[in-house]
């Protein structure tokens, strides 16, 4: 007679959120992406690109994890600075792990303080992690002494770090390890997306967001701050065969005065070729079909400080 082998027990599913927040340009989105293994965020070289809370949905067997992408806390200087550090703060205290990102290649910083003091005022409910990004522009020496810096910053504010740990979005490094991190503090619970779903927001958010990316690239350093894209509309072209279907996208960027008018669309209208060029392709990948993209430029003066053109922008 043959004894019954005991099964292992299942691990319990788990669900939840966890933010990345940081300094602009700390690497947040980039970070986002790797993990969700899709682009579910806009990057750029320019500080503050992100301007809005983007969910991107990690789906796994055990788990079904969410990361927030937030906006980079700063200093702000207009209303719409002003408005998005409200939203980074609101967003904390929603989530379930909070990790804040510390680029390798720059010195732990004021403003890298000023962040870890806020979080450090967050309920004791929410744990904090801290990642290390962009491992792949150090040195292994460079690197050990970052980690030091944040885990001296940690205990010298009562910031009690769950973990540290070094990735690189680019290269791949540790990030898979990074998401069982995660996922290991997040509670027991069902999905909260459906099977697929690799982001929650609309399409027509993320159209204007790839074409903002692609307005961001290798403009000067004031004009990022004064780019806004509203998708007018998006619609399937009638009259198309179900083979061939086409979907026109009509958008307008907007930017705050003449001169950067000129600049945007460039000498007879070399740059928003390319810039419509760019973010069509990105846009035909997001759809899975052809798109025509219509893009025009219009001024909204002064519009980040202005309430009104914020509410009108989605701000």
């Amino acid at each position: 007679m043959t004894t019954p082998v005991d099964q292992p027990e299942q691990a319990p599913f788990r669900s939840g959120f966890a933010s990345f927040v940081g300094r602009p340009n700390a690497g947040k989105s980039t970070l986002t992406n790797a993990l969700v293994g899709s682009k579910v965020a806009i990057t750029s070289d320019k500080p503050q690109t992100t301007r809005s809370v983007v969910r991107g949905i990690v789906h796994r067997s055990d788990a079904q994890l969410v990361l927030v992408d937030t906006p980079g806390l700063h200093r702000p200087r207009t209303l719409l600075g002003e408005r998005l550090n409200d939203l980074v703060h609101t967003t904390w205290a929603e989530v379930d792990v909070v990790a804040m990102c510390f680029p390798a290649d720059e010195k732990v910083g004021p403003g890298d303080r000023h962040i870890a003091t806020e979080l450090a005022k967050l309920r004791k409910g929410i744990r904090k992690v801290a990642v290390i990004t962009k491992t792949d522009l150090a040195g292994p020496e460079r690197i050990g002494e970052h980690l030091m810096d944040v885990a001296a910053l940690g205990e010298e504010l009562g910031l009690d770090w769950v973990e540290l740990i070094p990735v690189s979005s680019v290269a791949g490094d540790q990030v898979s390890l990074l998401a069982d991190l995660l996922v290991g503090m997040l509670p027991e619970g069902p999905p909260l997306y459906p099977e697929g779903d690799l982001t929650d927001s609309p399409d027509d958010i993320l159209v204007a967001e790839l074409i903002r990316e692609a307005a961001l690239d290798g403009v000067r350093d004031e004009l990022p701050h004064s780019i806004a894209v509203v998708v007018e509309e998006m619609v399937p072209r009638e009259d198309r065969p179900a083979d061939k279907p086409l979907t026109d996208v009509h958008a307008t960027l907007f930017v705050e005065r003449d001169s950067q008018k000129g600049i945007v669309i460039g000498h007879r209208g070399s740059r928003l070729k390319q810039v419509g060029k760019t973010a069509r392709l990105q846009i035909e990948e997001l759809l899975g079909v052809p798109v025509y993209l219509d893009l025009r430029v219009k001024i909204a003066k002064d519009w980040q400080r202005d309430p009104r053109q914020l509410r009108r922008l989605g701000f």
